[in-house]
Protein backbone atom coordinates (compact mmCIF):
# COMPACT_ATOMS: atom_id res chain seq x y z
CA UNK A 1 0.00 0.00 0.00
CA UNK A 2 1.41 3.45 -0.54
CA UNK A 3 0.00 6.19 0.99
CA UNK A 4 0.96 9.99 1.55
CA UNK A 5 1.37 11.50 5.21
CA UNK A 6 0.00 14.59 5.03
CA UNK A 7 -0.71 16.33 8.02
CA UNK A 8 1.73 17.76 10.67
CA UNK A 9 1.44 17.42 14.56
CA UNK A 10 3.41 18.43 17.74
CA UNK A 11 5.79 16.44 18.95
CA UNK A 12 4.28 15.36 21.80
CA UNK A 13 1.82 13.17 19.75
CA UNK A 14 4.63 10.87 19.26
CA UNK A 15 3.79 9.86 22.67
CA UNK A 16 0.33 8.98 22.32
CA UNK A 17 0.50 5.92 20.05
CA UNK A 18 4.42 5.80 20.76
CA UNK A 19 5.16 5.20 16.89
CA UNK A 20 7.55 2.22 16.74
CA UNK A 21 8.20 -0.63 14.33
CA UNK A 22 6.85 -2.68 17.62
CA UNK A 23 3.74 -1.04 17.68
CA UNK A 24 3.44 -0.89 13.93
CA UNK A 25 3.46 -4.58 14.10
CA UNK A 26 1.10 -5.13 16.95
CA UNK A 27 -1.65 -2.60 15.18
CA UNK A 28 -1.42 -4.55 11.81
CA UNK A 29 -1.83 -7.92 13.60
CA UNK A 30 -5.22 -6.45 15.22
CA UNK A 31 -6.36 -5.11 12.34
CA UNK A 32 -5.81 -8.59 10.22
CA UNK A 33 -8.38 -10.45 12.67
CA UNK A 34 -11.02 -7.79 12.24
CA UNK A 35 -13.85 -7.98 10.27
CA UNK A 36 -13.49 -6.99 6.82
CA UNK A 37 -15.22 -3.92 6.17
CA UNK A 38 -15.06 0.11 5.97
CA UNK A 39 -13.55 0.08 9.71
CA UNK A 40 -10.72 -2.52 8.51
CA UNK A 41 -9.89 -0.27 5.17
CA UNK A 42 -9.60 2.66 6.95
CA UNK A 43 -7.13 1.51 9.50
CA UNK A 44 -5.07 -0.43 6.91
CA UNK A 45 -4.72 3.11 5.24
CA UNK A 46 -3.59 5.07 8.66
CA UNK A 47 -1.12 2.06 9.31
CA UNK A 48 0.43 2.76 5.19
CA UNK A 49 0.51 6.36 6.42
CA UNK A 50 1.77 5.85 9.99
CA UNK A 51 4.47 3.45 8.29
CA UNK A 52 5.32 6.14 5.27
CA UNK A 53 5.22 8.89 7.98
CA UNK A 54 7.98 6.86 10.38
CA UNK A 55 10.30 6.51 7.08
CA UNK A 56 10.51 9.95 6.59
CA UNK A 57 11.17 10.95 9.96
CA UNK A 58 7.71 12.59 10.67
CA UNK A 59 7.32 10.57 14.27
CA UNK A 60 4.38 13.15 15.09
CA UNK A 61 2.31 12.32 11.75
CA UNK A 62 3.41 8.55 12.23
CA UNK A 63 1.98 8.52 15.97
CA UNK A 64 -0.69 10.29 14.75
CA UNK A 65 -2.17 7.99 11.79
CA UNK A 66 -0.95 5.20 14.23
CA UNK A 67 -3.74 6.59 17.09
CA UNK A 68 -6.21 6.80 14.42
CA UNK A 69 -5.36 2.77 12.80
CA UNK A 70 -5.61 1.74 16.66
CA UNK A 71 -9.21 3.87 17.06
CA UNK A 72 -10.68 2.62 13.85
CA UNK A 73 -10.02 -0.98 14.52
CA UNK A 74 -11.88 -1.00 18.14
CA UNK A 75 -14.81 1.69 16.60
CA UNK A 76 -18.00 -0.74 15.92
Amino acid sequence: MAAVAFAVVPASAAKMAGCSGENLSKTESMIETMADGEGKMAAQKEVAQAQDAMLGGKMGACAMHLSKAMHAGTAK
